[in-house]
């Protein structure tokens, strides 16, 4: 066997190493051409030394789900100006947020959003200013404090079918009976109902958007099971739907509220990287996996969408509401649009709700005195049991203060939303930024600024809404972004205050809570929004007078 390579095999070795070397010196180019030429001005800057380069240290930090946390590390780090990618400054400083996203910046969401459109843009994910102004004056009057009063009597029957189905796991669980599987496992000890709450409100939130979506609901909670249908095809299912025949959509069930995790977890880590990566890391198998999480997603609402509007219906949902709303021009939206609009409202309505319920629940059973201090208030306004009704709660100082700081303290949405420089540039705390340079003002980070929340920003501690004074109050109030600010705000805001008012206060005053296990802090994983990743307890019925 001759040991000396032929003619051929050495072109082909010598054509290889040059593929390669000139890959690498290309991949090196496109990265380090930017950095020297610094179009943004953002050299200067403080960050992780790869950020400077590349998108992959955000991406990275994305993927593993703690983003919101490393970028807050690196303010306390580095300071108020954080570069978090080549084209990315994050700025956590209170006064930055009307300046980054308040009315008349005109700063524009960034290509982060367009990984979450899939039917098409929603008011949710639209970029465009013309068109998300069209949208939100054709929805906003569906979502004012007037109508979203309309919808109280369905959320109370969801609630008390809630509350219905703990009661008899309870008296099961005091026969000494077990039941569940997986995260819906429970089982009774100690006089006590031991179960993880977090799936309920999960299946509360769901049922609860999807009749106010799609004008029925998925019956996660008669069930007790994550469980909804969707399309097999999306792209058939939507000629199915514009023609108006349903008969056709093959249909599969699917678990929603773990696709809708997997939809988020995938969106986050994608979004954040260069629209020209996005096909080849998408391909890889855990993005694949979120891919078709996005489609799923998508198939359900097509469904659900098809069969409300298979049959003419004057109930009181979101649907019947966009199918007869009309723009400025007289126009109304099409079968497409409005299935997508319905679909932004499912995912921005509700686990995003489910878990900040969650967590606020987590935060006061785990305080004794708090949990004893607000049902002494529910009590003190309350008489009957069952769901409680919003004029009853909506001004108790107590429960919005332990509300607000549950909002704070777990921030749903914590990373900083990314918008876009507008023509002129932007000028702030004596930097300039020019157009097209990409800034984020980061919740997790403002809702813990000693500055505004005093010295013990990491406590769960509902009285400092009480407490400050005039000053302070405004302060706090003016750093508090939940549901964001400006222009792009949470247009859901009513509605999900509604929800975690009659959820909380419901539950609250009729249940008993302590944590299963010793306390080890909320365990979350981080998408696009914080998740839990459990909370468990144990409750009893409470002796109310």
């Amino acid at each position: 066997m001759s040991l000396t390579l032929s003619t051929d095999e050495l072109l082909s070795s010598i054509s290889l190493q040059t593929i390669a070397i000139s890959g690498l010196a290309a991949l090196l180019l496109v990265h380090l051409i930017p950095w020297l030429v610094d179009r943004y001005n953002l050299r200067a800057y403080p960050g992780p030394f790869i950020a400077q380069f590349s998108d992959i240290w955000m991406g990275w930090v994305a993927l593993r789900g703690r983003r919101s946390v490393l970028v807050h590390e690196l303010h306390h780090k580095y300071g108020p100006f954080v570069r978090i990618a080549p084209n990315h400054l994050s700025i956590s400083v209170p006064e930055a947020l009307s300046v980054v996203y308040g009315h008349g910046t005109g700063t524009l969401k960034s290509d982060f959003y367009d990984s979450f459109v899939t039917i098409q843009p929603s008011l949710v994910s639209s970029r465009d200013r013309a068109e998300h102004t069209r949208k939100r004056k054709i929805v906003s009057h569906i979502f004012s404090s007037k109508s979203v009063v309309d919808f109280e009597p369905e959320l109370r029957n969801f609630v008390e079918i809630l509350l219905g189905q703990w009661e008899r796991m309870y008296q099961d669980a005091l026969k000494g009976l077990s039941g569940g599987q997986g995260e819906n496992e429970w089982n009774g000890g100690d006089g006590r109902l031991w179960f993880n709450c977090l799936p309920w409100f999960n299946y509360l939130a769901f049922d609860f958007i999807g009749d106010l979506a799609f004008g029925k609901p998925f019956g996660m909670l008669s069930a007790g099971k994550d469980t909804a249908m969707a399309v097999k095809d999306v792209d058939s299912a939507m000629k199915s739907l514009d023609g108006g025949d349903t008969s056709s959509m093959e249909t599969v069930e699917i678990p929603a509220v773990k696709i809708l995790n997997g939809r988020a977890a995938y969106g986050a880590p994608i979004g954040v990287l260069p629209r020209y990566w996005r096909p080849i890391v998408g391909k890889l198998p855990w993005y694949s996996r979120g891919s078709e999480d996005v489609g799923t997603m998508a198939g359900m609402a097509v469904m659900s969408v098809a069969k409300r509007l298979a049959v003419p219906s004057n109930r009181n949902d979101l649907l019947n509401k966009l199918s007869g709303a009309k723009d400025e021009h007289g126009n109304s939206m099409g079968r497409e649009e409005v299935t997508a609009e319905a679909l932004g409202l499912l995912v921005a309505g509700s686990d995003t709700t489910s878990h900040s319920i969650a967590a606020i629940v987590y935060y006061i059973t785990r305080d004794p005195r708090i949990q004893k201090k607000l049902q002494e208030e529910l009590d003190a306004h309350i008489s009957d049991t069952g769901p409680v009704s919003s004029d009853s709660v909506k001004h108790l100082p107590y429960l919005l203060a332990c509300i607000n700081e549950g909002l704070r303290l777990f921030s749903t949405v914590p990373i900083g939303l990314p918008r876009v420089v507008p023509e002129g540039g932007l000028a702030f705390m004596g930097h300039f930024f020019p157009e097209g340079t990409i800034l984020s003002v980061p919740s997790y980070t403002i809702h813990r600024d000693p500055a505004v929340w005093g010295d013990d920003p990491e406590v769960y501690r509902p009285e400092r809404w009480l407490e400050a004074d005039k000053d302070r109050s405004v302060l706090m109030h003016k750093a508090f972004t939940p549901f964001s600010i400006g222009p792009r705000a949470c247009i859901g805001r009513n509605i999900a205050m509604l929800e975690m008012e009659i959820a909380i206060a419901s539950v609250m005053h009729e249940w008993d809570f302590v944590l299963e296990e010793e306390d080890q802090g909320l365990l979350f994983k981080e998408g696009f929004i914080r998740r839990p990743l459990g909370v468990r307890v144990g409750v009893k019925r409470r002796n109310i007078i």
